[in-house]
């Protein structure tokens, strides 16, 4: 992996670790809570009203998400799940509930202070059938084909290398699993600004690619049935790109018609 890839896995892991030391409130107040990473995207922008769903857990929810994966999943009762990029818990939870007291979750993250947390909320729950694992999406330390179900949100657009990390998920799942993921995509083309900044990278944006080739990939990783099963459109306020683009740019970025969406895609292997 190039040096910017890998310097931008580091600012990820840094920023997402700054944010499992706060609360949904604090990150939602001050971007990620410190004075030096206001440039980035408040996730406010993204995330979806999880309060009401079976499973939730306030103490879990941070905000980062960009959609509710599991509603569209198809996870049953016995399911072993995998949630990519589980951070505190959140989805991971919800998760368990579908599954029950026979099924299994498993919480994969590689920010140290997310495990922290997500360890903490679990044991606060009782739960002995939740647990979670370090590990990098892109090599994870897992067994083929012992997955009913892998979930994630708003993570894969965080992963440098997304054609290994899709393969990483189909060989993981069983040879009847399916995964179900939300996710950030574009149309159009980002302005060169946005697309050099290891902040925006980590606040979502910079890092997603175009929905087609967001697609493409994961038809070649193998994976059939490919659906959007959700989207919807995220617009980014003046005040975050004027702090990217000049006023030309920003008329420019604006006449270009440049999207970006966040869609819930499920495929099976």
């Amino acid at each position: 992996m190039n040096e910017r890839l890998t310097g931008i896995k580091e600012v990820v892991r840094t920023k997402y670790n700054l944010i499992a030391k706060q609360s949904r409130e604090q990150n939602q107040t001050s971007c990620c809570g410190s004075t030096d990473c206001c440039t980035d995207i408040e996730y406010t922008l993204f995330n979806d009203d999880y309060s009401k769903l079976k499973g939730y857990n306030p103490d879990a929810d941070l905000g980062l998400g960009c959609g509710i994966p599991t509603e569209h999943a198809e996870i049953r009762k016995g399911d072993t799940v995998l949630d990519l990029g589980s951070g505190a818990g959140n989805d991971a939870f919800v998760a368990r509930s579908l599954v029950g007291e026979e099924g299994r979750v498993i919480g994969l993250d590689f920010a140290g202070a997310m495990l922290t947390k997500a360890k903490n909320n679990a044991r606060k729950l009782g739960f002995t059938n939740v647990e979670f694992i370090s590990g990098d999406i892109e090599e994870m330390p897992l067994e083929d084909s012992t997955i009913d179900v892998v979930i994630s949100n708003c993570v894969l657009n965080l992963v440098p290398d997304k054609e290994k990390a899709f393969t990483q998920i189909y060989r993981v799942l069983k040879p009847t699993g399916h995964f179900c993921v939300s996710d950030v995509v574009i149309s159009g083309d980002l302005p060169e600004p946005l697309v050099k900044d290891a902040a925006m990278y980590a606040g979502c944006v910079s890092g997603a690619m175009k929905k087609e080739e967001y697609l493409q990939v994961i038809s070649s990783a193998g994976f059939k049935n490919i659906q959007i099963r959700k989207e919807k459109e995220v617009k980014l306020p003046d005040e975050l790109l004027l702090k990217y683009l000049n006023e030309n740019e920003l008329r420019d970025f604006k006449m270009n018609k440049v999207g970006i969406y966040s869609i819930t895609v499920f495929a099976k292997k």
